[in-house]
């Protein structure tokens, strides 16, 4: 079977989805930034402070071409993996790639006091996150289905999921 990918922007429930979809269809579950931080031995606003986002980009190449490789399984991305072009061309490799997109007032929500997003660390956070997701727009396009998670419990995105990965797998 076909993987699934989850991209999107931080806060769009990538993770908390991917965990619900694997457990309906008994696939495995990995989160891109998990093994990000098992690679580098840091967690993620340590390696944004000590290398900054340009060696991040590559610690996270790297985790996207080993998670694109297993199989059955849900495969959760951080917000920015779509920035790098061959990270959409491995995880379509072996998979199916889906896109969770929400509006800013959401995602605000769903960061809350959140302080492990480093790319949001300076500036007004709601004014960063939309000038964010105009400039990463285009980029999470190259997905094979958007879902707009905004007014959608966790379970009806899980489902939609599923609904929209039985129909892509043969693809």
């Amino acid at each position: 079977m076909k993987n699934i990918a989850l991209t999107g922007f931080m806060a769009t429930g990538k993770t908390v989805v991917g965990k619900r979809v694997a457990d309906i269809l008994s696939f495995s579950f990995i989160d891109t930034d998990d093994l990000i931080e098992k690679i580098s031995g840091m967690k993620i606003p340590e390696i944004f402070d000590k290398y900054g986002e340009k060696y991040f980009r590559g610690i996270e190449k790297i985790a996207v071409a080993r998670a694109s490789r297993l199989k059955n399984h849900v495969i959760s991305t951080g917000g920015g993996v779509v920035l790098n072009p061959s990270n959409i061309v491995q995880l379509r490799k072996h998979g199916v790639v889906i896109c969770l997109k929400a509006n800013p007032e959401v995602i605000l929500r769903n960061i809350g006091d959140n302080d492990k997003r480093p790319i949001l660390a300076t500036g007004d956070v709601y004014e960063k996150i939309k000038a964010l997701l105009a400039e990463r727009q285009h980029y999470y396009e190259f997905a094979d289905y958007t879902i707009d998670v905004s007014n959608m419990s966790i379970n009806d995105v899980a489902l939609t999921v599923v609904d929209v990965y039985s129909k892509l797998k043969t693809r």
